[in-house]
């Protein structure tokens, strides 16, 4: 009775392995894809949100500290213009982040299995 059921387990194992096997490039693509780029879109917004981007841009002609003199509106037209590039600058930055990671997401399988048969000598031109 132990031996037929571990046979029946051990069965069940292998066919769930065959299937995981041939399912992996289908979700790969599909549902592991769409999830990757939710996480690039929550990544790039909470990105943002911490640049405060937006904030800035919203507050451009906006003084600072109530200073409403030409001098108090021009210091802070520039300071902010300052901090609106550079925060720019770093949002670049993590967008091309999160482009390079989504890039390695779609490469990877492939790049693997080009490895794999590399190192396998399917490639090998000395006869």
């Amino acid at each position: 009775m132990t031996l037929t059921n571990t046979l029946a387990d051990a069965g069940k194992i292998f066919v769930q392995f065959i299937w995981d096997l041939l399912y992996f490039p289908l979700w790969w693509y599909s549902r592991g894809l769409w999830g990757v780029i939710q996480w690039v879109g929550h990544f790039l917004n909470r990105k943002l949100a911490s640049t405060g981007v937006l904030v800035w841009l919203k507050n451009l002609f906006t003084p600072m500290f109530g200073q409403r003199d030409i001098a108090g509106k021009l210091i802070s037209f520039v300071v902010r213009c300052v901090q609106i590039v550079v925060r720019s600058i770093v949002m670049c930055f993590w967008i091309a982040f999160a482009l390079a990671a989504l890039a390695a997401w779609l490469i990877a399988p492939i790049f693997i299995l080009y490895q794999l048969a590399f190192q396998l000598g399917f490639f090998d031109t000395q006869l």
